[in-house]
């Protein structure tokens, strides 16, 4: 699942996330790295849906618009794109060493 940038959410996601903690017996850990949460966000979510506040949570933001949602799609991929070069770069750096003579074992 995608993650929405600014902590902006609809009021059904923060729903299902919370009722995956209290129905679905997840811990909001799990739950939290399965939905790409911080972990306090969802327990904020699980408190006031356990209050039963949870149509509360998020009102004063502003919906995103359609540029605001592709810049951040378009920057969560440059940041796996830096992720996969810099581990294909170790990658790299390490069978060239294996391919020098003298350093295999």
């Amino acid at each position: 699942m995608e993650r929405i940038p600014h902590g902006r959410y609809t009021k059904e996601f923060r729903e299902e996330a919370a009722k995956m903690v209290t129905e679905g017996n997840m811990s909001v850990p799990e739950a939290a790295r399965k939905l790409s949460l911080a972990p306090q966000t969802l327990a904020n979510w699980v408190k006031a849906y356990k209050a039963g506040k949870l149509g509360d949570v998020g009102k004063t933001y502003r919906p995103l618009t359609a540029i605001e949602m592709e810049l951040a799609k378009t920057k969560r991929e440059l940041a796996e794109t830096k992720m996969e070069l810099e581990i294909l770069k170790k990658a790299a750096a390490y069978f060239a060493k294996e391919s020098l003579p003298g350093t295999r074992r």
